[in-house]
């Protein structure tokens, strides 16, 4: 049975143990939860606790290694990866807008008060951009500061790149790092059936009816945000930017998003996505080879999304109001993460553990959506890689009418 049917197994399963278990054996629960229901999701929460800073910092280096000698990316380099911080910036941006009209976090009755949890208030943005370059790497990996991690990492990336034969050792460990956190990612995943079931069951046990409507208003804000910037973000690029027609690019690059529905996985859909976009959509194979790999490598809109949502809704949660000064480090924060951050299923929790952290909300507030949150993971992954494609085709038709444009001034 494939991974994502066994998630959904245990999401079903965690809510109707729960919900029994709330109505009609509440006694029961409270004994069975805190030895059973309880560790179960902890243990995954910890097993996604402990990839966070590794994973981040060897992927991010590997992504500003791979955009290559500044001076070589050149104009094509500078539109590619402009296009994706920028919709990504919008993607989170839409997800808060979104969560804060609808309140998705206050369509529940939530009670907790058995997690031990006191909020912290998050500094300024002006200190936290003072502060963004570490004095010390090594205890920023050890106190978790994510914003100072990532600008360490692209450093190094930089560095890696400007040296280049001389560092190769250097750079094949880091891929090799990486390609052990990918397969660490992959490990803890097989858990998360089980997490999902000890966490959701935990959440409507506790919680009961008013769990299950929380989390399916949280589920409903997600998809339409992910619809509105499929439409509106991506749709214009295609309008506005490649004068071409939206419904011809959907039409086109559908084949692509399925298997990217399948598979919940930006990298294993990247050759499929690749060839759509060279066959149906015809972009030139020089700039799809570069603009998709490199998408997804930094580009996770469905992903920013989801962070931006789930932020709030926690907060909503656990009653915090979110001053416009942690929303920015929010948005700040999930964009710089999104760069060098594989493709791969799960992910994207580990990178909601990293925002969550950045304004002192607490990490086991990821059990509320841990469950639904697989299913929303495979149509995260259909947008990522529609941007991807919309880029490339962007990209290819700008470069195409400045060609153009250059032989008529040549023959004048």
């Amino acid at each position: 049975m494939k991974l994502t049917s066994k998630i959904i197994i245990a999401l079903l399963a965690g809510a109707v143990v729960g919900l029994v278990m709330n109505l009609f054996w509440s006694n029961t629960f409270e004994i069975v939860d805190p030895y059973f229901f309880t560790p179960l999701g902890k243990i995954f929460l910890n097993l996604i606790s402990m990839l966070v800073v590794p994973i981040v910092f060897l992927s991010i280096v590997l992504g500003a290694a791979g955009l290559g000698d500044p001076k070589k990316l050149g104009r094509i380099g500078l539109k590619t990866v402009s296009y994706f911080l920028i919709t990504t910036a919008i993607a989170i941006t839409l997800g808060i807008l979104l969560a804060i009209i609808i309140k998705p976090g206050l369509a529940g009755d939530f009670d907790t008060s058995h997690l031990e949890f006191s909020a912290e208030e998050a500094p300024p943005v002006g200190e936290t951009l003072l502060n963004i370059i570490p004095k010390n790497p090594l205890d920023a990996m050890t106190q978790g500061n994510m914003l100072q991690i990532i600008t360490f990492a692209i450093f190094i990336g930089l560095a890696l790149t400007a040296l280049g034969e001389k560092t190769k050792g250097i750079l094949n460990l880091v891929e090799q790092g990486n390609e052990i956190m990918m397969y660490l990612v992959s490990l803890v995943m097989k858990f998360a059936p089980y997490g999902t079931f000890g966490l959701i069951a935990s959440a409507i046990g506790n919680q009961g009816w008013s769990a299950i409507k929380a989390m399916s208003v949280y589920m409903i804000v997600v998809l339409l945000a992910l619809f509105i910037h499929a439409l509106i973000t991506y749709g214009g690029t295609i309008l506005f930017l490649a004068k071409k027609n939206p419904i011809w690019f959907f039409k086109n690059f559908w084949p692509a998003m399925g298997v990217g529905f399948s598979t919940s996985s930006s990298n294993a859909t990247l050759p499929i996505s690749m060839e759509t976009a060279q066959k149906r959509l015809k972009v030139p194979e020089s700039i799809s080879s570069f603009v998709q790999p490199l998408g997804a490598t930094i580009n996770m809109d469905g992903t920013a999304i989801m962070q931006g949502v789930a932020t709030v809704f926690i907060a909503q949660v656990y009653a915090q109001d979110l001053t416009m000064a942690e929303l920015t480090t929010v948005v700040l924060t999930a964009v710089l993460a999104s760069v060098g951050t594989a493709g791969v299923p799960g992910v994207g929790l580990i990178l909601l553990a990293m925002v969550l952290s950045s304004v002192g909300l607490p990490v086991e507030g990821i059990g509320l959506i841990l469950g639904i949150d697989r299913i929303l993971d495979m149509t995260r992954t259909a947008i990522n890689i529609s941007g991807d494609a919309a880029c490339a085709v962007y990209v290819a038709e700008t470069e195409k009418r400045r060609a153009i444009k250059m032989q008529k001034n040549s023959i004048q």
